[in-house]
């Protein structure tokens, strides 16, 4: 069993609201969560993918009012969107009876904007959580390359050999194609989102360029745009919008787009092994992607990331705004000699950070300049959590 490290934070959170919605695509190990936190306190396991579970729920008031003493997990909440109207009733009740905390733990596969409806009927009631797939501060320090070439599922990270772990991760996007988009998007074939996310595999980390995607796919620009869209509440792909502050510079617009987990990524391109993945033209982005998804995951509450590029080629790959307004500038390179691109200092100067470092495949921790420092991604991942403290 691998500690999550918002365990915690859900406990806590769990003591001081009476629903918290717990995030995160499907297999990330939200139902084992939940189970784990459940098991110290009086608690109901409902799983709206069962038959018999639903039937439970066709009248939820009358159900849920036979367990009011107990914390009730409701798992894959997004099957049932019309629940969140008869919780909000039942939540207000508790609150009159004194009972202000600890009362539901609903647990989505999509994101907030998918399950709107619970945002606008639980606003003031629900706290947000987002489980991640394992990061790494999760994991054992000598499987760092296991965790870039697999990702953090757990049962692809966790599987015996290589060739499992990528037989996991097919079926686990076939799964998603065949079932769970056509539950929770558009109707769109199969074959058309399968290639258009092998697009973005092979475009790991680019600015998105949606009238080419249109054209391959031989739809619209709207049409990517929903497949985008759909692909993001699902918490599958990142959109990470470029840093908009204005300081006169000519700045990039377009998002950049990625795959947010690299074994999914790897998976799409065929690549089974280490060997493979090197030998792979998208080696080095899906490699800065990781980095950039793994300090995005472990980062304060509150911090908010961004890209920093001009038409004149100052750049930083990754901007994390932190709470109180710190920025920490971060430029990532595969390799063992690290220095920042003349670009990265341009846009030091512009954007003036708090922290600079250099993220590198290397464990030793050494200054490159008098402000900018080179850290292996260990390391800056412990610091960023810390708030830098």
């Amino acid at each position: 069993m691998i500690k999550r490290r918002i365990h915690d934070q859900l406990v806590y959170l769990l003591q001081h609201y009476p629903a918290v919605a717990l995030l995160g695509p499907r297999q990330v190990g939200k139902t084992t969560l939940a189970l784990e936190v459940s098991t110290a306190i009086s608690s109901i396991y409902l799983d709206l993918e069962s038959d018999v579970d639903r039937a439970k729920l066709t009248n939820p008031e009358l159900y849920l009012s036979d367990h009011v003493n107990e914390l009730v997990v409701i798992d894959e909440v997004q099957r049932f969107p019309d629940l969140f109207q008869n919780l909000r009733g039942m939540i207000d009740q508790c609150r009159r009876d004194g009972a202000k905390a600890g009362r539901f733990l609903l647990l989505g596969s999509a994101s907030i904007e998918l399950l709107h409806q619970s945002s606008e009927t639980l606003a003031g009631r629900v706290a947000y959580l987002e489980l991640s797939p394992l990061d790494v501060l999760e994991i054992d320090q000598g499987k760092l390359d296991e965790l870039w070439l697999r990702g953090g599922f757990p049962d692809s990270f966790l599987a015996i050999d290589d060739d499992l772990s990528l037989r996991w991760r097919q079926d686990f996007i076939r799964t998603y194609l065949e079932r769970d988009v056509p539950q929770l998007g558009p109707r769109i074939p199969a074959e058309t989102l399968r290639r258009f996310w092998g697009m973005l595999a092979h475009a790991q980390g680019g600015l998105l360029n949606a009238a080419s995607l249109a054209r391959s796919l031989g739809v619209d620009g709207k049409t990517v745009a929903k497949y985008l869209d759909l692909m993001v509440d699902l918490l599958l792909v990142r959109r990470l919008q470029p840093w908009h502050k204005n300081n006169g510079k000519r700045l990039v617009k377009s998002p950049r787009v990625y795959i947010r987990d690299s074994g999914i990524t790897h998976a799409l391109l065929g690549l089974k092994d280490k060997e493979d993945l090197l030998g792979h033209p998208v080696a080095g982005a899906s490699w800065e992607a990781h980095i950039i998804e793994n300090l995005i995951a472990v980062a304060p509450d509150g911090t908010e990331p961004y890209f920093y590029r001009t038409s004149a080629g100052a750049e930083v790959d990754l901007v994390l705004v932190l709470p109180g307004n710190r920025i920490c500038a971060v430029e990532i390179k595969r390799s063992l000699n690290p220095k920042p691109t003349k670009g990265f200092y341009h846009a030091c100067d512009d954007m003036r950070p708090n922290y600079k470092f250099v993220v590198y495949p290397g464990n030793e921790r050494f200054s490159v300049t008098t402000d900018v420092t080179a850290i292996s991604l260990f390391e800056l991942a412990k610091l960023l959590s810390q708030g830098f403290k």
